[in-house]
């Protein structure tokens, strides 16, 4: 079951810890590699970067220079990698016959679930899950459908599909996805939700004691832009002080831009590219802010993880946030595009103590509605049940119309 590693994929597949379920993931060439400590057996598509403990990983092409080539070798006598890979997981898909396959996110691997459908010849077709990755998959598709069927169809054809947002959900409706195939626990969340408990242990300070602030997305992209955050911190850094800032997942391009700042600012920002799970929820139950300005998102992971640890969230007026943020009252609002309104979100929230203490009590009880993981997981396991039943009974259906 499953497709494609990430973080989110990681926590969600987590969700079934101590539940009857094989677990296997299917990991796209783009996906990272699993952390050797997740004990999730994994097919790597991709060319690993680090030897692999065989017992848990299973590679398609060997490490290093050597894979790379047969790799490419195999694209161009084979037909293109997609090929070879779908050919794989056909293989896989036939000896191991799964009762669920799950994938995550629709561009990437829905899509190439959908190719593997219509192009091989699976006898028995294990129910499909499709989970849209946030607003990115229906921003992804939504002027393209004209000259891009395929979208359409991988919604009309899986048999079940989740997403973080209802605004994604409707859309899927009007293209023909029946209301039934939604489960009731839709939307959720991208990660399967918040240990409410766990994240409450971890942030014992008061919110309004602290003075870090983390900008967990720091990177240029079509979804979301880092520069005008830097902008917006350095317009606001004498209202703000003292502060430490931390940002993540940034490349080169916002580095640099870093580095570019007054040296009393830049040295009070640490930059990072990637870090581990674990090491980013240490520095969210830190936070007294959390910045994510973005121009397309569904509802963000990093603001239900920073209402959960008392952090305020500082995030765009988009649509989708607005549902997930109910009221609004327990976030401030900053347009991506403008530094000017993130520099004053910014100063608000770190000289107004009664406000980010207010937020983070309004906050737990919003995430708790929500994310509550330990509500989410029985209904997630039960849904996977459902449809495990249901291929039962579609082979069995089979099989007695064949006698």
């Amino acid at each position: 079951m499953g497709y494609g590693y990430s973080s989110h994929t990681h926590s969600w597949i987590d969700l079934l810890e101590g539940a009857r379920w094989n677990v296997r993931l299917f990991a796209l060439p783009s996906a990272t590699m699993p952390p050797d400590d997740w004990p999730v057996s994994t097919y790597l598509t991709g060319v690993p970067n680090r030897a692999i403990d065989r017992s848990k990983r299973i590679a398609l092409y060997p490490q290093g220079r050597l894979g790379w080539f047969i790799r490419r070798l195999r694209g161009l006598v084979g037909g293109g990698c997609d090929r070879v890979e779908q050919s794989w997981l056909e293989s896989i898909i036939r000896r191991w016959r799964p009762h669920v396959v799950h994938t995550f996110a629709l561009n990437g691997p829905g899509l190439f679930w959908l190719r593997v459908l219509e192009q091989r010849r699976i006898a028995v077709q294990p129910p499909w899950v499709l989970q849209l990755w946030g607003g990115s998959d229906v921003e992804a598709i939504r002027y393209d459908l004209r000259d891009d069927p395929e979208p359409s169809r991988a919604l009309r054809r899986c048999d079940s599909l989740i997403a973080d947002n209802k605004l994604a959900l409707d859309f899927a409706r009007e293209l023909g996805t029946p209301a039934d195939r939604i489960p009731d626990f839709a939307p959720v969340p991208g990660t399967g939700g918040i240990d409410l408990e766990e994240a409450r242990a971890a942030s014992p300070e008061p919110p309004s004691t602290r003075r870090l602030i983390l900008v967990p997305k720091a990177y240029e992209s079509r979804w979301s832009k880092a520069l005008p955050v830097i902008e917006g911190i350095r317009q606001a850094w004498q209202d703000i002080q003292p502060c430490r800032i931390v940002m993540l997942a940034a490349n080169d391009e916002v580095r640099s831009a870093v580095a570019a700042l007054p040296g009393e600012i830049a040295e009070r920002i640490e930059v990072h590219a990637r870090i581990s799970r674990k090491a980013a929820a240490e520095l969210m139950s830190r936070s007294r802010v959390m910045m994510a300005p973005s121009l397309i998102d569904g509802t963000p992971n990093t603001m239900l993880e920073a209402m959960a640890a008392g952090a305020l969230p500082v995030v765009s007026p988009l649509d989708t946030i607005r549902a997930a943020a109910g009221d609004g009252d327990g976030v401030l609002w900053a347009r991506n595009l403008w530094p000017e309104e993130i520099a004053a979100a910014l100063t608000r929230a770190m000289t107004d103590d009664a406000l980010v203490e207010r937020c983070a009590v309004s906050n737990r009880a919003r995430v708790r509605q929500l994310a509550d993981r330990r509500s989410i997981a029985p209904r997630v396991i039960a849904f996977y049940e459902r449809l495990a039943g249901s291929l039962a009974l579609s082979a069995t259906a089979r099989a007695g119309a064949g006698r």
